[in-house]
């Protein structure tokens, strides 16, 4: 053998083949421009802006890629209308969106338990069943036929029932109420009779201060305080009966995806996870302070609802559920999935968080 074909025969043995490499070192190399689209609008916290925000996830794929991957994030109206996401990024129009999947209940009914379930699990509960209860497996198989690749990205905890500009003392003063809602809880709503009204973020505190709507849900304290909403109405119920955990979603489009190379993919993953937590961790420190403020400051009058009302709307939640079980078979096996494991955690948390919650919280006093 010639002493040059004896070398790069040596030579590839001991590599694996060197001449693979240049293609490995393009595939490592290679950088990525991307859009992000949002369902709210600029300067939005928590759903644009800060710890855990969808603009948080941008700087922080950046950093953790060494620029390799960089997201450009456009909000509401900055590239497209607020509720258009979903077909923007299953189209290929832009690369990612970030919104909550209860928006796109007229794609597909089964979306809406990858936002929140009225009565449903609480913030541990909602991340134990996507991470490891078969949630996650179950929503991209949802999301397979559009194209869309699924996964959470920031979760508010538990929400407020709403802002009402008369109080709620039984069941039948919903009745002929027009009021911005979306998901399940507006499915519950319609059944007692209310008007229901899917506006963005954005709409929301005109439409109740002219009157357009005699109600309004939006997420908590503090971001219920930024859009003003006290000015317009002064009855807050604080049972969050309708949204007890509720997930900010970020989907992908599918062959965008397929073409980062694993470590990217794992990147954009682990900055997900991390903005799940750090949002929820926000919402925490800022709700109890804002609503402090909304009663001592701005006259707000904050309740829990009668238990009369929520008992009705349990059980109407369980009608609706179970009519949109008869008609679709991949709802009925989210839905039986999501109750079989929310069943499990609720055998675990009437021992952990419903004793501590009932015993032990409270001032520690010497």
């Amino acid at each position: 053998m010639k002493r040059r074909s004896f070398l790069k025969a040596g030579l590839l043995g001991a590599t694996g083949g060197t001449l693979a490499a240049p293609a490995l070192v393009s595939a490592q190399q290679r950088t990525f421009s991307w859009k992000m689209t949002n369902a709210y609008g600029p300067g939005s916290p928590f759903y644009v802006t800060g710890p855990g925000s969808p603009t948080d996830f941008c700087d922080m794929v950046k950093k953790m890629s060494g620029g390799r991957l960089q997201i450009q994030h456009f909000a509401a109206g900055e590239l497209i209308p607020a509720l258009e996401g979903f077909d923007a990024v299953s189209k290929g129009i832009v690369e990612m969106n970030a919104a909550n999947s209860y928006f796109w209940s007229g794609k597909t009914f089964a979306a809406q338990f990858f936002t929140a379930v009225p009565f449903g699990l609480n913030f541990q509960g909602m991340n134990a069943w996507l991470y490891h209860g078969g949630g996650m497996k179950l929503w991209e198989e949802v999301y397979a036929p559009f194209n869309l690749v699924p996964m959470p990205m920031g979760n508010t905890g538990v929400q407020m029932t709403g802002w009402f500009r008369k109080p709620i003392e039984k069941v039948e003063d919903f009745k002929g109420l027009k009021m911005r809602i979306p998901g399940l809880a507006g499915k519950v709503f319609s059944e007692l009779g209310v008007d229901v009204k899917l506006l963005p973020g954005g709409e929301i505190f005109p439409a109740l201060e002219r009157g357009v709507i005699d109600a309004a849900e939006f997420v908590g304290p503090f971001q219920d305080r930024r859009l003003g909403l006290h000015k317009a109405a002064k009855y807050y119920y604080t049972t969050g009966w309708h949204e007890t955990a509720t997930v900010t979603e970020l989907i992908i489009n599918k062959a965008a995806w397929n073409s980062l190379p694993d470590d990217l993919k794992e990147i954009v993953k682990a900055a997900a996870a991390a903005c799940n937590t750090i949002s929820h961790t926000w919402c925490e420190a800022t709700n109890a302070e804002a609503l402090d403020d909304l009663v001592k400051n701005h006259g707000v009058i904050a309740r829990p609802l009668p238990e009369a009302v929520v008992k009705t709307l349990k059980d109407v939640t369980v009608k609706v559920l179970e009519e949109a079980n008869a008609k679709d078979p991949l709802v009925k096996k989210v839905h039986d999935s999501f109750m079989a494991f929310k069943a499990n955690h609720d055998k675990w948390a009437g021992v952990s968080e419903a004793v501590y919650q009932g015993q032990i919280r409270g001032p520690l006093k010497a």
